[in-house]
């Protein structure tokens, strides 16, 4: 098989590169030009992940099928995990996809190609901490999320029989995972009681755990000690320069003590798959690929793009470093390079500038139609902070962005609603 442009990685930046070429490409020359690769027949938002992983978005509305994203936006979709790359030969090595009974169900394959994107996202940093990627929790893909949802189902059930009537759960990592993560676990502890008779209600008992001093490191310390107090007033114990040294599977072992926990989740860090170092490719200490300031790797005829991109960034600042792991990131790097590869077809290889990566600011949802957040450069040039039922909204909005950098304007509206019907008469929590 051999396509124009494989990309491999459906998750943000992956997709919609993928819909924007096939609607440039696939709709003038024929869906076979564009191949998206990708091991899950599912595309979930991963920003949403957390949601999904404390029951209170249900991932068979949530989730989108890349099989009919591909019908509707003119390109190929190729079911398969990527083991092997020959940058001499373009060609692609795809493992074999088993069932669950370890039944081969589709073969090796190989998959040839004329350009090639990278959007391989990441996975987590345990930092070598002992203990960490066997006890703990996390939320990488889509099945992690709703694995940690069915645990969390039978969680809430033992707590609510149990003698003690108490579930601990202790979050590793305070940033924007595992602070909105606290959040909606709190949201669907709330909805579980109202359905609960008063002899089945339990305590819920969240301590988040931080090796750094604050929680929301990478944002600006109003936003921070927002966070934080929005987190204590609703009960989450939170603690802070708390490095942690070993994870059992009931506690947390930490300088000041142990913290005992019947789920434990790990959001400390991210870190790029160890098999990109064995691609034959230029990568940096995390596993990401080494991207000059057009995302193109060591390889002339591979970019990259998204987590899985260590990518120079001029700060406004003036110093220097890599663009963040961010979801916007994801979205401006997909956008530059579908203009770049469509100038490449158009043999006008010269024509795309520099990428230049813009943070429009970050906003953390903290559930009950609150968040905090900041927005870069706004309209005079200053930045803003916004806080509460604006912020959520906005929060809200940037999923809906990336609905409609894959649906367009007509679909995102008509999905938008038909989730809200859903939600008004199935409720909100699915923990079943």
């Amino acid at each position: 098989m051999h396509y124009e442009l494989v990309i491999v990685g459906g998750g943000a930046g992956g997709l919609e590169l993928a819909s924007m070429m096939g609607r440039k490409l696939g709709r003038r020359l024929g869906h076979e030009k564009v191949l998206l690769i990708d091991g899950s027949p599912m595309h979930i938002w991963k920003p949403t992940l957390h949601e999904v992983a404390a029951g209170t978005l249900d991932i068979n509305q949530e989730g989108l099928s890349y099989p009919i994203l591909a019908r509707r936006n003119h390109f190929s979709f190729l079911l398969g995990r990527m083991v092997g790359l020959d940058t001499a030969q373009r060609q692609i090595m795809l493992a074999e996809m088993h069932d669950e009974h370890g039944t081969v169900i589709i073969p090796a394959r190989t998959v040839s190609y004329t350009r090639c994107v990278l959007a391989l996202g990441s996975g987590s940093n345990f930092f070598g901490t002992p203990g960490a990627e066997q006890h703990a929790a996390v939320l990488e893909r889509a099945e992690d999320a709703e694995r940690f949802r069915l645990h969390l189902g039978a969680a809430f059930a033992r707590a609510a029989y149990s003698s003690r009537k108490v579930l601990r759960v202790a979050i590793v990592g305070a940033g924007a995972t595992g602070v909105e993560l606290s959040a909606e676990l709190l949201e669907a502890h709330a909805e579980a009681l109202q359905i609960m008779a008063d002899s089945q209600r339990f305590r819920l008992d969240i301590t988040l755990v931080e090796a750094g001093p604050r929680v929301l490191a990478a944002l600006p310390d109003r936003i921070s000690a927002q966070a934080r107090l929005a987190l204590e007033q609703r009960g989450v114990n939170v603690k802070t320069s708390t490095p942690v040294a070993e994870v059992r599977a009931d506690a947390l072992v930490t300088a000041s003590g142990e913290v005992p926990a019947d789920l434990i989740v790990w959001a400390a860090g991210i870190k790029a798959a160890a098999g990109n170092a064995g691609l034959g490719l230029a990568v940096n200490r995390l596993n990401q690929f080494e991207v000059n300031d057009r995302l193109q790797t060591s390889d002339p005829h591979i970019w990259a793009l998204g987590d899985c991109a260590a990518c120079p960034w001029v700060k406004p600042d003036g110093s220097t470093g890599t663009v963040p792991a961010r979801a916007q990131a994801a979205h401006q790097q997909a956008t530059y390079l579908q203009r770049m590869l469509a100038a490449w077809q158009a043999q006008r290889p010269h024509a795309a500038p520099p990428f230049v990566y813009r943070d429009h600011g970050s906003l953390v949802s903290l559930g009950d139609n609150r968040g905090v957040g900041n927005l870069m450069g706004s309209l005079s040039g200053r930045n803003f902070f916004v806080e509460g039922l604006i912020a959520k909204w906005m929060y809200m909005s940037l999923h809906l962005m990336h609905h409609r950098a894959i649906l367009g304007v007509g679909g995102t509206i008509v999905l938008a609603l038909a989730r809200l019907l859903q939600q008004r008469v199935s409720g909100r929590l699915k923990l079943h």
